[in-house]
């Protein structure tokens, strides 16, 4: 009873994503004042980007956590379990609590019109102050500027690598997307510039600056990621700060990875007081990283979220870094509004044979079209095998290589993880 209970109230807060996208902290901030602003019951750090967010978060819960305090992560989306995104400890958040908490809410909900992603928001930022936590991780949802996420006043706020994605609502060029997403940094709050780029890093500086930031760090300026090596056990780089110069290792793969570490290291050192003594211990605490989905390998499955053809160039580089077993199989699903013909190339660098399927949960909206895709890639000559089933499309994969990618969208990685029984929470 309390599982349909809880599917039941998922259901009603998933309907809430229907119709266009509005964004605003108008709904959201009314919601936050009627639960008691429960946000500005603990320090937030808050992560915005295109690429890399999703590290960076990863990264600061390891290093809070193995420090001792209490901490709150909020991320979206999530692979198998809504839960997922509200996590405390690594403990997400019970079905019941959610339940609960969606059931006492829905009137207001219902009455201020709050999308799935306002509701889901508040009700992370509340529970963390009902679980007392002694600090946050606030991972932005679409942009900045008017994500629900901004209502939060962080002690630090991050924008990581910048890309083309959401041209619909952020602007169909970098300087504009950087644009929205450098709206989460704030008068008096750390800001950390993550991306490298010389003119976006330039926008993205500028905008900390007039806002009244309380400190703005910059890479390449403020500190410098070299000798990147990337092996199976991790990647090891040299971080060279005001400080000195330290070798570090996180476990997450890829040359990325060290930047996306260094962001989170920059958040901390500019925070500063108890904040910067965690950044000193680094070397002991990033061992304990973890990131479901993102180059997550369970043998023979390796799993990887690639929205774009960059993306997954970068899983097919860190395929070949690590030595991963050959002859290799992919499987892959990509949403229809995405370069999945760029991914499907990116992939056939390194995989033998190709099979394109249906995610089970991809919205029947934005599904990709698998007449146009196996079309294309036969007329690319790539080795693309459609299989419509999702579950016989892993076993045939399975079949075919020692090394199978299942690559594409989370709801790929998602599906494929909850079939095949890995959790992604477990250590």
């Amino acid at each position: 009873m309390a599982d349909a209970a809880y599917h039941d109230a998922l259901r009603r807060l998933f309907a809430r994503t229907g119709g266009a996208w509005r964004l605003g902290l108008e709904r959201v901030s009314e919601l936050l004042a009627l639960l008691g602003n429960p946000q500005r019951a603990y320090p937030v750090f808050h992560v915005a980007g295109t690429n890399g967010k999703g590290s960076t978060v990863a990264t600061l819960d390891a290093l809070l956590r193995g420090s001792g305090l209490r901490v709150g992560r909020y991320t979206s989306p999530h692979l198998v379990d809504f839960a997922e995104r509200l996590v405390v400890d690594g403990a997400p958040m019970p079905h019941d609590a959610i339940t609960a908490w969606l059931t006492q809410w829905e009137p207001e909900l219902t009455r201020l019109g709050a999308t799935f992603f306002e509701a889901t928001t508040a009700m992370a930022l509340d529970w963390f102050s009902a679980q007392r936590v002694d600090v946050a991780i606030v991972e932005v949802g679409l942009g900045g500027r008017l994500d629900a996420t901004n209502t939060v006043e962080p002690l630090a706020a991050a924008v990581t690598q910048i890309g083309f994605d959401h041209l619909e609502f952020l602007g169909d060029t970098l300087e504009l997307i950087a644009g929205e997403k450098a709206g989460i940094y704030k008068r008096g709050a750390v800001a950390v510039v993550g991306e490298a780029r010389p003119s976006i890093c330039a926008h993205l500086t500028a905008h900390a600056e007039s806002v009244g930031a309380r400190g703005v760090l910059v890479t390449g300026r403020d500190w410098e990621v070299r000798d990147i090596v990337v092996g199976a056990s991790g990647t090891s780089f040299t971080l060279v700060t005001t400080d000195g110069e330290r070798r570090l290792t996180t476990p997450l793969i890829g040359e990325f990875q060290a930047h996306n570490a260094a962001v989170a290291l920059a958040m901390l050192r500019g925070a500063g007081g108890r904040w910067l003594e965690i950044e000193r211990n680094a070397s002991a605490l990033l061992p304990a990283v973890r990131l479901a989905g993102r180059f997550h390998h369970v043998a023979p499955w390796l799993f990887d979220v690639a929205h774009n053809a960059d993306g997954a160039a970068t899983v097919v580089a860190n395929l070949l870094d690590v030595g991963a077993p050959l002859p290799v199989s992919a499987v892959v699903c990509v949403l229809r509004d995405k370069d999945w013909a760029g991914i499907l190339q990116a992939v056939a660098r390194v995989a033998t044979h190709i099979v394109v399927t249906m995610a089970p949960t991809a919205p029947v909206a934005r599904a990709w079209n698998l007449d146009e895709v196996t079309a294309w890639a036969e007329s690319e000559g790539l080795p693309v095998q459609r299989v419509d089933n999702f579950a016989l499309a892993l076993d045939r994969a399975r079949a075919q290589a020692a090394t199978v990618l299942v690559t594409g969208s989370f709801h790929t990685v998602g599906d494929a993880m909850e079939r095949l029984q890995v959790d992604p929470l477990a250590r």
